[in-house]
């Protein structure tokens, strides 16, 4: 488990495709200091295990789910990487919980300076803008961050300075492909209420009849 708060923005040295996954090479530090063999490293938002460590960095595998879910195998070396270690019980929750697996990619549709602030506009997935909502939270490419619009199939996020100076999403630009965790909660209630109320879709009296 995660909270999408990104320790270190890392780069892809290497990338190597088999037949339907990769194996990628990320140089990398802060997130290197106590890891071990074994270890999940948030990676631009999918949860991946460390195979091993080499000097300055770590490599993970992606299977054929992992790859037919996320960007991962379009990086290219050079790349640069959001990478966020596991949390501890003791750690701060200054995010919201990310569980690092993709519920789909997204597409920018427009990046909007507004202020001091950018906003981003994404074409999401059927899966994520159905349980999003305004002032809910969304991981994009493992960064926490909060919902301030929701239109149809288009979720809107604000970034910070920040956010945009120490992640790779300052460099978003329009047709950018994203990776999308939708809120965990919000995932579960609606699987559940959809599960107990299958012959309509999801509204706010059917959560009210559940007791949310």
């Amino acid at each position: 488990m995660f909270t999408g708060i990104v320790e270190e923005v890392g780069t892809l040295r290497g990338l190597a495709s088999g037949a339907q996954s990769v194996v990628l090479d990320i140089a990398a530090t802060t997130v290197t200091e106590d890891a071990a063999v074994g270890d999940s490293i948030l990676t631009d938002g999918v949860c991946l295990t460390v195979t091993s460590l080499r000097t300055g960095g770590f490599t993970a595998d992606a299977m054929p789910e992992t790859v037919r879910r996320t960007t991962l195998a379009e990086r290219r070396p050079g790349d640069r990487l959001n990478l966020e270690r596991a949390m501890t019980l003791s750690s701060r929750l200054g995010g919201h919980l990310v569980s690092g697996h993709i519920d789909g990619v997204g597409v920018v549709t427009a990046v909007t300076p507004e202020d001091n602030a950018l906003v981003v506009e994404i074409e999401a997935p059927e899966a994520v803008a159905r349980v999003s909502v305004d002032q809910g939270s969304i991981a994009l490419d493992g960064v926490s961050l909060t919902i301030v619009g929701v239109t149809g199939d288009r979720v809107r996020v604000s970034l910070i300075p920040h956010t945009a100076a120490v992640t790779t999403l300052g460099r978003l630009t329009t047709r950018s492909r994203v990776n999308l965790e939708a809120d965990l909660i919000a995932k579960y209630v609606y699987s559940f209420v959809a599960g107990r109320k299958p012959d309509g879709g999801l509204t706010w009296e059917k959560l009210a009849e559940a007791g949310f």
